[in-house]
């Protein structure tokens, strides 16, 4: 625990210079349709210590996309609650677990589980980590994966990020008709310099006709329903809601890796949604 208590010591620090939210209640967002006012559900982190367990889980193990980091379960170094925010670490720590080495781990939390929704406004504050190797991501499954399987069951990434791409940012969906497997994929990018260097707000809102995304307060992506079906459009039923980092994999290690540019941290203010 020592180790640990060092370590959080350091990104507190981190913290301070970062900027440490005040502990006010949710303010109404800027930008976008204002057609979903009521506050449903959300954490401010306005707490200490692991993320709350009863909104959020975990997932444990290598999961996907021949990714390097283990992810961990309730393991305070990849996550934690401090001064407001949020932190989910990628680490080259050489975690040791059931007589095995896991060089490199990380968090990866979702609300399977605990909450799932159907239409609204998924709204996330966060501040990017970057390097040669990172691929934070804030995205939803459906809650059927389990049943139907990916991409049946669909999938909405409200923001992801790859370390070799510093200054673009990339908003997809993804069905079974429209996916990158297919090189179908139906999605944007956006460019914007150095966002990782500030906060900004991720958000989707979700329609029965649409789904728009939002980049702060500017609208830059919508996927509409063309009504052919569950194989355009599988969102007609809950999903549930991942923020994660993970480190190298199809995407994130496509132009390679910088092992010692970690630990890098995914710095989450709140999530927030609007129905």
């Amino acid at each position: 625990m020592k180790g640990y208590f060092i370590f959080l010591m350091g990104v507190a620090g981190m913290l301070i210079f970062t900027g440490i939210k005040s502990m006010a209640q949710p303010v109404p967002y800027r930008g976008g349709s204002m057609r979903y006012q009521q506050l449903v559900w959300n954490d401010e982190f306005n707490y200490d210590g692991l993320p709350d367990s009863s909104k959020w889980n975990y997932e444990n193990g290598y999961i996907r996309n021949h990714e390097l980091q283990y992810y961990t379960t309730a393991r305070l170094q990849n996550t934690f609650v401090h001064k407001g925010l949020l932190s989910i670490n990628a680490l080259n720590d050489s975690l040791q677990k059931d007589g095995k080495v896991y060089p490199i781990t990380s968090g990866s939390l979702v609300t399977l589980g605990k909450r799932s929704w159907q239409f609204g406004r998924i709204e996330v504050r966060a501040k990017l980590p970057q390097a040669l190797g990172t691929w934070p991501a804030i995205w939803m499954l459906g809650q059927n994966i389990k049943q139907v399987g990916w991409p049946a069951c669909g999938e909405i990434d409200i923001i992801e990020h790859v370390g070799y791409m510093p200054d673009t940012m990339h908003f997809n969906a993804h069905t079974k008709k429209y996916n990158h497997i297919k090189k179908t994929g139906k999605g944007s990018q956006l460019y914007y310099p150095q966002p990782f260097n500030d906060y900004h707000v991720y958000a989707i809102e979700w329609f029965k006709d649409r789904i728009d995304w939002y980049f702060d307060d500017k609208k830059v992506f919508t996927f509409k329903n063309e009504g052919t079906g569950n194989d355009s459009w599988p969102f007609d039923g809950p999903q549930y809601l991942i923020v994660n980092v993970a480190f190298g994999g199809a995407w994130g290690g496509l132009k390679g890796v910088e092992v010692s540019t970690l630990p890098q941290s995914f710095l989450i203010d709140y999530v927030r949604v609007y129905q």
